[in-house]
């Protein structure tokens, strides 16, 4: 045999995942994920905490928002590796808290797929075809999941497209509200009323901030793809930061022409805030919203399926998750085997229908991650990592690290409770992961050791046949 033949396979021959984002696509596949299918109620629960300055909050989010995506930016442009969170927090503090981070994040991707799925299959759909809700979530995931499984750059093709639309839609909500001012139908006055009878200002604020906080959330499923970005270090910084910024500029839009558009209560009242706006003005039928909510909500799950897939992939190639989800397809070079499984955790929990229980957890959980990933930047700093890397100011983190924990204070104890159990399960599968590689090692040192000894002793077989 050879020495080519019997080197053990190295990071080189490893399969690897296809290069194929440019800048564009980036920036189209962050804010796709970010103008997702919340926009689309997010408005009147937001009015309801903070009145009828609803931009107020959605600012504030945003610059919140900013300082963690900064933290990202670093580490994805110096780690450009799928594994996102996971693979930060892994290089920082360990497998141990790698596992825990990435699984917040597997947990919070899988349970917002599904719950989309549900989503999909509901009101708005209604309003096209009747069909039990359960049939449309399965087919509806597994037709993202064959999308997934054909190619990064087909997936973020199809998300220009739908990203487009959703952004069409959310303009036509803006010209709405422009016209009824025009019209003489709109309240201004509307857009400095800060806080509700049972919540001063600054209390407001900060409640509205933190649903206004989830809308923004979505920016840090894009780091899964960096090693599918041609150029990472120089395209992540720019398409993350140019979408977040777009993303801000359309929600405090839509939040003004919402907010003049229809009173506080009303808005805050309704499960479809932006199907009041459209009634309010006129001229648009609403079955058209329906279908852009449709858009939405498929385009944000097929995004966040991805993000899902690639971390699956990412940390079982960690050695935090079994080694056979680091399979891909030989001509796509997608991760088929973590698409596979991540699909069909969201399928489970879309029938069971436990869906809308966990579902309020996930900010919670991506507080968790955040604060891990905020902290992991400041801890690799004494890492190079790649050269020419985006670095934010020292002080960007810190802050970032401070807005978790003031955000995390205003999450409700039953969400704590139920956040905490996904957490603690996170902790008991890393540490028996953690044991497992334990023995792995201690196995391959002692068959090292019992070689290295059946070599040398006299007197052995292998002497006598020499």
């Amino acid at each position: 045999m050879s020495t080519a033949e019997a080197a053990p396979p190295t990071a080189a021959t490893e399969p690897s995942l296809q290069r194929a984002l440019t800048t564009p696509l980036l920036f189209f596949f962050i804010l796709g994920d970010v103008l997702g299918a919340g926009v689309y109620v997010l408005i009147g629960q937001v009015a309801a905490d903070a009145g009828g300055a609803v931009w107020v909050p959605l600012v504030v989010a945003l610059l919140l928002a900013l300082l963690t995506a900064a933290s990202y930016a670093e580490l994805a442009t110096k780690y450009p590796r799928a594994g996102g969170a996971s693979h930060y927090a892994t290089r920082a503090f360990g497998p141990v808290v790698g596992f825990v981070a990435g699984f917040c994040m597997l947990a919070a991707g899988v349970v917002s797929v599904a719950a989309l799925a549900r989503g999909f299959g509901g009101a708005y759909l209604s309003a096209f075809v009747t069909l039990p809700v359960g049939l449309v979530a399965v087919v509806f995931l597994a037709a993202l999941a064959l999308v997934n499984a054909r190619g990064i750059k087909e997936s973020t093709r199809a998300n220009v497209v739908a990203t487009v639309i959703e952004v069409g839609g959310l303009a036509v909500i803006v010209g709405l509200g422009i016209w009824l001012l025009v019209r003489g139908e709109g309240d201004p006055g509307r857009l400095t009323q800060l806080g509700t009878s049972e919540k001063g200002a600054a209390t407001a604020v900060l409640s509205g901030c933190v649903l206004a906080y989830y809308s923004f959330v979505g920016f840090e499923t894009s780091v899964n793809v960096a090693e599918e970005t041609r150029n990472p270090r120089r395209s992540y910084p720019r398409a993350l930061f140019g979408a977040l910024a777009t993303a801000g500029a359309v929600y405090v839009l839509v939040g003004i022409a919402a907010s003049v558009a229809v009173p506080t209560d009303r808005l805050a009242e309704s499960s479809g805030p932006l199907l009041e706006v459209v009634k309010a003005a006129g001229g648009v039928p609403t079955w058209l919203f329906s279908a852009v909510a449709l858009v939405a909500v498929a385009n944000g799950a097929l995004l966040t399926g991805i993000m899902s897939s690639r971390l699956a992939y990412g940390m079982a190639r960690d050695g935090l998750l079994p080694s056979g989800l680091t399979k891909v397809l030989p001509g796509r070079r997608t991760p088929w085997a973590a698409i596979a499984a991540t699909t069909g955790l969201a399928m489970l929990l879309a029938l069971t229908g436990g869906v809308a229980e966990l579902a309020s957890t996930l900010v919670l959980l991506l507080l968790v991650v955040f604060l891990i990933v905020n902290t992991a930047v400041l801890v690799l700093r004494r890492d190079a990592g790649e050269t020419d890397h985006f670095r934010a100011p020292t002080a960007i983190p810190v802050l970032g690290l401070v807005s978790c924990v003031v955000l995390a204070t205003q999450i409700e104890a039953l969400v704590w409770l139920r956040g905490l159990m996904v957490i603690a399960a996170g902790v008991v599968l890393a540490a028996v992961a953690a044991r497992r590689r334990v023995k792995a090692t201690g196995a391959r040192r002692g068959e090292a050791v019992g070689t290295s000894g059946s070599d040398e002793a006299p007197g052995t077989g292998t002497t006598e046949a020499k």
